[in-house]
């Protein structure tokens, strides 16, 4: 098959790589609004470069990804299904909930497949958190405990245009949390700390933040992250159950050091970044698009999953910024 692809910078780079070496497909064409980068993407892969959007829609493509800026994922992800192409396209949809809603609407009036890139959902850990929950090797769930934290900030101009913490990074977690324990989450209450630096509160934003989450059947979790860890990347979900606990992405190089005597010191380097840490993930989600597209699997993320991890995320903004809990009803 052919696909092309909207978005060449590191994400979309990785992407392109991955999706040029996947057997099933045939071709691929790159585009970005970033000329040069995407020319340099296009060469280094022996792909081929559509000089814009259009001439990508023009191209015959049988599929499209899209990893360019999340202000114009919603109106590709409505250009695509108007011309009824399967798409994946990294998440958000978009930064609001009724622009989100808004393309859902068309993308299932156009009864076309949309997969949305939560990555987590095909990491080796996760996988198995979610089936240890649904076989029940925990006992009753009591407490999950998510942590996202990036090794450094984002540059300045990032920032405006992220969608601010909740939406830009917790909504991995948030996504996580509901997928791997099947449960919706009934009410929140968030705080956040723009004391890191200035560019945040210049931004609106905050460089910190912890939520507490109520699932609906009373379980208790709590989601942290932070923008400056100096330690290195650190993602992982704890789960703990009246019968055992279990821990996703604690390993050698989780950047955690102990400080009990009997314990040993990791040899191996902290995960630099996201892409190195789920490099895997995501090489498995485009495969699962690769089968969707071809009718030949299920969608495993679409677009009604990004819709519900975005209301928890708006619901912490609103508690941040009002001070109270939040319930999602």
């Amino acid at each position: 098959m052919r696909i092309g692809l909207i978005g060449t910078g590191r994400i979309g780079a990785f992407h392109a790589r991955t999706l040029r070496d996947h057997p099933q497909v045939d071709s691929l064409v790159v585009c970005d609004q970033d000329q040069a980068r995407a020319k340099e993407v296009a060469d280094s892969l022996d792909v081929q470069l559509a000089g814009d959007v259009q001439e990508l829609w023009d191209s015959s493509a049988d599929a499209v990804v899209i990893a360019s800026a999340t202000s114009s994922h919603a109106e590709l992800i409505t250009a695509a299904s108007d011309r009824g192409l399967p798409t994946f396209c990294e998440k958000p949809i978009a930064l609001d909930l009724s622009g989100t809603e808004r393309a859902l609407r068309h993308v299932q009036e156009a009864g076309v497949p949309l997969q949305i890139g939560f990555m987590r959902r095909f990491d080796a850990g996760y996988v198995a958190a979610r089936n240890a929950v649904r076989a029940g090797w925990l006992g009753r769930l009591h407490t999950l405990r998510a942590v996202t934290s990036d090794p450094a900030p984002p540059p300045a101009d990032y920032l405006p245009h992220s969608g601010g913490l909740y939406r830009d990074c917790l909504v991995h977690d948030f996504d996580a949390i509901r997928w791997v324990t099947g449960r919706e989450v009934r009410q929140v209450f968030a705080l956040g700390s723009d004391a890191g630096p200035p560019m945040f509160r210049e931004a609106g934003d905050v460089d910190t933040a912890a939520c507490l989450l109520t699932l609906d059947d009373g379980v208790l979790c709590t989601a942290t992250a932070t923008r400056i860890n100096g330690a290195g990347y650190d993602v992982r979900l704890e789960l703990a159950g009246e019968e055992d606990q279990l821990a996703v992405g604690l390993g050698p190089r989780t950047p955690l050091t102990s400080l009990e005597p009997e314990a040993t010191a990791s040899v191996e380097p902290a995960w630099p970044g996201f892409l190195e840490r789920f490099a895997p993930a995501y090489r498995e989600e485009l495969a699962a698009f690769v089968r969707l597209a071809r009718g030949e699997g299920e969608n495993p993320c679409d677009g009604r999953e990004a819709l519900a991890a975005l209301r928890v995320a708006e619901a912490c903004e609103r508690s941040r910024e009002e001070g109270v809990p939040i319930p999602l009803a």
